[in-house]
């Protein structure tokens, strides 16, 4: 029979460690160590105050380090960063064998935006060095992510109201019930019996009432200074008492309380050359601020005072508002933002089974001035209804007579409903021109173009990675903080730990030079 060698576990060891030699080159922690090195951190200085008085404090390079290699591990809980500083030896290399504790972490992360902000476009400059950063074609995109809030606590203030009424009924309820059982000797005698077990039941049921009533002192509070919160088109959104900065969002995984990392990526590495947060599902309404951060982050890495004047801004149907193409007009932006139906319209794919037909739009209408109204292709009368309010915008409604598209043999390019109802007829938007000119239809024809289609086709592989990157590799799937302003020191925080991810082969290369 085989003999093996003893073991034993439950032995120490000393171990004589190196902490330099545990960030070997071509590693994460190793490019981490050697950009942060490089960063000027005067900025994070600012917020310190102990240059005569108080305790020695961790230096931000150490704090930066610790946070940033555990965001790359998907550890993003300031509790779970400080005991990764006490157990793993790659974090006690980055920081020199310092120990930071959850507060001083929680307070850095959330504290100081400018300087988080600062860093960001330092790590920018430091990509545009190892020549990561091309500016020729940048494409924008959201990640919605949960945060630090319940769905549970979210609601219009209609349905906070109802859910309000229904807890306080609910607690009238209960302490009844809990009335009823105390005069009921038989009752609790028996549950004494299990007091043992299950503890006294009278402490019991005040504990729950006293849960439900903290609640409902919650709901009152933030109901008697909350007002409707209004998103991009104008109608009301969920609000919501944990954090009311942040929206109910329809994700790929289903209904979320969170926040939209809106990031824009570099065609040539992936590298985010902006980044915003925003507590909104619609991602359009961000557009704006996040073309005046490319342009700024963009001057500081090239110099110019127009870095955006040969480059292309690709935005999926999304960012697609008369608005945004005003907007982008406006700047000397050249953009490609396709409308929603853009793919109907693709010649590729006409033999597709169960291709949707292009409809109708409102250049196949022909309009009667003398009579208001509007002539469709069939040749039947759409008569003016007034005025109507179609999402963000506001224009005249035009409406066929009831059941006059019943039997029209062209009813399939015309209405969606394809069903023989006796009421269906179509019904057409005149929205009202803000501008003079409208982008929208030239941004419609030049979609349509071949060489505007094939540059399109490139977005998705563009930014698509790097959202993959950040939450499905690296673990950086959810925020941990609450309102707009610290959520977006993280998601900016997230977007440096990618781009510097991007860095360490063109370090790599240059060493070796």
């Amino acid at each position: 029979m085989a003999r093996y060698k003893n073991t034993d576990n439950s032995q120490g060891l000393f171990l004589a460690v190196n902490l330099k030699e545990q960030l070997q080159p071509g590693t994460f922690e190793w490019t981490l160590d050697h950009l942060i090195e490089k960063t000027d951190i005067s900025i994070f200085e600012k917020s310190y105050k102990n240059d005569k008085n108080g305790a020695c404090a961790y230096s931000p390079k150490i704090l930066l380090k610790a946070i940033m290699y555990c965001y790359s591990l998907g550890i993003i809980s300031s509790r779970r960063i400080e005991q990764a500083c006490k157990n793993n030896i790659v974090i006690k290399a980055l920081t020199a064998n310092n120990e930071p504790d959850h507060d001083t972490i929680a307070t850095f992360i959330s504290r100081d935006s400018v300087a988080v902000k600062d860093l960001f476009a330092q790590v920018l400059l430091q990509c545009a060095e190892l020549k990561l950063i091309t500016g020729e074609m940048f494409a924008i995109d959201g990640c919605k992510l949960p945060s630090n809030a319940s769905k549970e606590w979210s609601g219009s203030i209609a349905e906070l109201k109802k859910k309000r009424d229904k807890l306080e009924k609910y607690i009238e309820k209960l302490l009844g019930l809990h009335r009823e059982l105390d005069k009921d000797a038989s009752v609790q005698r028996k549950l004494n019996s299990y007091k043992k077990t299950m503890g006294d039941s009278k402490e019991r049921h005040e504990r729950s009432v006293q849960r439900l009533e903290k609640k409902l002192k919650r709901l009152n509070e933030f109901l008697e200074k909350a007002e409707p919160r209004k998103g991009i088109s104008g109608e009301e959104v969920k609000s919501n008492i944990t954090d009311n900065e942040s929206a109910f969002i329809k994700s790929p995984h289903g209904y979320i309380q969170g926040y939209n990392g809106i990031a824009i990526a570099d065609s040539g590495n992936q590298i985010i050359v902006s980044a915003e947060a925003i507590g909104s599902g619609a991602e359009s309404g961000s557009f704006p601020q996040m073309l005046d951060n490319l342009e700024e982050n963009m001057k500081k890495v090239t110099g110019k005072e127009e870095p955006l004047k040969k480059s292309l801004v690709q935005g999926d149907t999304g960012f697609f508002t008369e608005d945004n193409l005003q907007e982008a007009t406006k700047r000397k932006v050249n953009v490609l933002i396709p409308d929603q139906q853009f793919r109907q319209r693709d010649p590729h794919f006409e033999d597709r089974k169960g291709k949707t037909k292009q409809k109708f739009g409102k250049e196949d209408f022909k309009y009667d001035k003398k009579n208001n109204c509007y002539i469709c292709p069939s040749g039947k009368i759409l008569n003016h209804k007034g005025r109507a309010k179609l999402r963000n915008n506001e224009g005249e409604k035009y409406q066929a007579a009831t059941g006059s598209c019943v039997n029209c043999p062209l009813k399939e390019k015309c209405i969606k409903t394809q069903k023989p109802a006796k009421n269906i007829k179509r019904t057409l938007y005149i929205a009202d021109m803000k501008y003079k000119e409208n982008l929208s239809d030239k941004m419609r024809k030049k979609i349509d173009e071949p060489v505007n289609r094939e540059l399109y086709s490139r977005r998705m592989q563009i930014i698509e990675p790097v959202f993959s990157n950040i939450t499905y590799c690296k673990g950086m799937d959810k925020f941990t903080l609450q309102t707009q302003e610290k959520v977006n020191i993280q998601w900016l925080l997230f977007c440096i730990v990618h781009n510097m991810s991007k860095c360490t082969a063109p370090l790599m290369r240059r060493i070796k030079k």
